[in-house]
């Protein structure tokens, strides 16, 4: 099949544009707020709508509802396929239909489940984060129309905001309607409303809950304060061992890496201070670039401490503590062998000889593109025809454990992670919005690509 000159898609695109806005306007308006209950039937209809959308643009596509691990239903999920030609290339589309929940509309300039248009963005709930990557799918396919040349299946998730419980078990069970030599992605975003970006890495996650233990029982701080360190202070002096004088994180077996693919463009350090809220005198911890910092090597967070509240505090000498780290590894390493390089820092670094046991929590692995793959620098091709400016990888220091089970899954398929946010998107927080010439862009881009890997 001969692939269509870049102008066809454009002008196919442009002919469309008001259907796809209408998509995402209407699905914005569906509240698909998955914290409000999976199996309920408002993400039913939710899925039903997409199912519906991705219908008319030629795919076959169903509802089926998902079960987790143990066995209960689970979310309401979107799959189905167009099959070309059994011999060409099958490329797996993924988005997620379900969104965050709005705790406060209050705090929104816009009614948040009311889809508003202004100075070239679209503002609600979900526009970006993921109603934008389900309009990407639907607007690229209805570009290509009849001139499809690779095979299509879909995968529109129902609870991507819920951690995914029942991601694998669907999977297991639909083998078939996954399999694919491409899967993209198109939860992620770029380096800019008018810059494309592929995202090249996420970090891997772990948890550890860490008890520091000095004392059987407590006792008064004017009585034996001095000899004995209360365990919140030990606590302290263990969580700081593990940075070095720069405040990079010093645990042996805890690896460190460069930015996939390499670093095109670092990321400016005042935008990421008045962006993060950082106080004026607050110097940025870590040494090397800050997208290595951000993206590529592992940082610790204490996201939780057992300690009395400052309100009816006494003078005692806390016995016992606990805290939990929140640990993001580099995009390669094993997130296993990164918590037990950690608990063994923290038990062999105990302070003063007190006692220090560990819990483990749960493991995501990291994932990182390949930077050498055809897919790869197809998309790049198309990004750059699409937007016409050359674009700018970026890694993300988050975590999104379902690409590596794909990966895990499908070990021949080439992944690439694609999406319609930009940094003024807000995904996850008040005012989220999409910028419509972004996504303009993003809708042709995924249509060159898929015309290019039908060659």
């Amino acid at each position: 099949m001969a692939q269509l000159e870049s102008g066809v898609i454009r002008a196919r695109v442009e002919q469309d544009w008001q259907r796809i806005v209408d998509v995402l306007n209407r699905k914005i308006a569906l509240q698909s707020v998955s914290a409000h209950g999976i199996t309920a039937d408002h993400m039913k209809r939710s899925a039903e709508f997409v199912a519906e959308q991705m219908r008319e643009v030629g795919v076959d596509a169903k509802v089926a509802q998902s079960h987790n691990p143990d066995g209960t239903p689970g979310a309401w999920e979107v799959i189905g396929s167009r099959i070309v030609d059994p011999n060409a290339p099958t490329v797996l589309l993924y988005a997620h239909h379900d969104v965050q929940p709005v705790p406060d509309a209050s705090v929104w300039n816009t009614d948040p489940f009311v889809g508003t248009e202004i100075d070239g963005r679209l503002y609600g709930r979900g526009a970006a984060d993921d109603g934008g990557g389900i309009a990407i799918h639907s607007g690229a396919l209805k570009a290509l129309g009849d001139d499809l040349g690779v095979n299509v299946k879909i995968f529109i998730e129902g609870e991507e905001e819920m951690g995914s419980p029942s991601f694998i078990p669907f999977i297991e069970d639909h083998r078939d309607e996954f399999d694919a030599d491409v899967i993209i992605v198109a939860d992620s975003g770029n380096w800019s409303a008018d810059i494309p970006s592929l995202t090249t890495s996420l970090r891997g996650n772990t948890d550890i809950d860490v008890t520091v233990k000095v004392l059987e029982h407590p006792v008064h701080s004017g009585q034996y304060g001095g000899p004995i360190l209360d365990a919140n202070t030990l606590a302290a002096m263990l969580i700081a061992s593990m940075y070095d004088e720069n405040g990079d994180l010093a645990v042996p077996g805890v690896k460190a890496e460069e930015p996939i693919g390499g670093l095109q463009r670092d990321l400016d350090e005042a935008t990421v201070r008045e962006d993060s809220g950082a106080v004026p005198g607050y110097r940025l911890a870590g040494t090397g670039s800050l997208a290595s910092r951000m993206w590529t090597k592992p940082s610790v967070t204490v996201i939780g401490f057992d300690a009395h509240p400052v309100e009816g505090s006494f003078n005692v000498i806390s016995p016992e503590t606990t805290f939990r780290l929140s640990l993001r590894t580099a995009p390669n390493q094993r997130p296993e062998e990164a918590q037990d390089a950690l608990a063994s820092f923290l038990v062999d670094h105990a302070p003063f000889g007190a006692e220090v046991s560990i819990k483990r929590g749960e493991n995501g692995m990291g994932w990182a593109m390949d930077p050498n793959a055809e897919a790869t620098k197809d998309a790049l091709e198309a990004m750059q025809e699409a937007f016409g400016v050359a674009p700018v990888n970026k890694g993300e220091g988050g975590s999104i454990p379902f690409i590596p089970e794909l990966q895990r899954i499908f070990p021949k398929a080439q992944v690439l992670v694609t999406g319609p946010e930009d940094p003024k998107a807000n995904a996850h927080s008040p005012n989220e919005s999409i910028s419509l010439p972004g996504l303009k862009n993003n809708v042709i881009t995924e249509a060159l690509l898929l015309n290019k890997f039908a060659r």
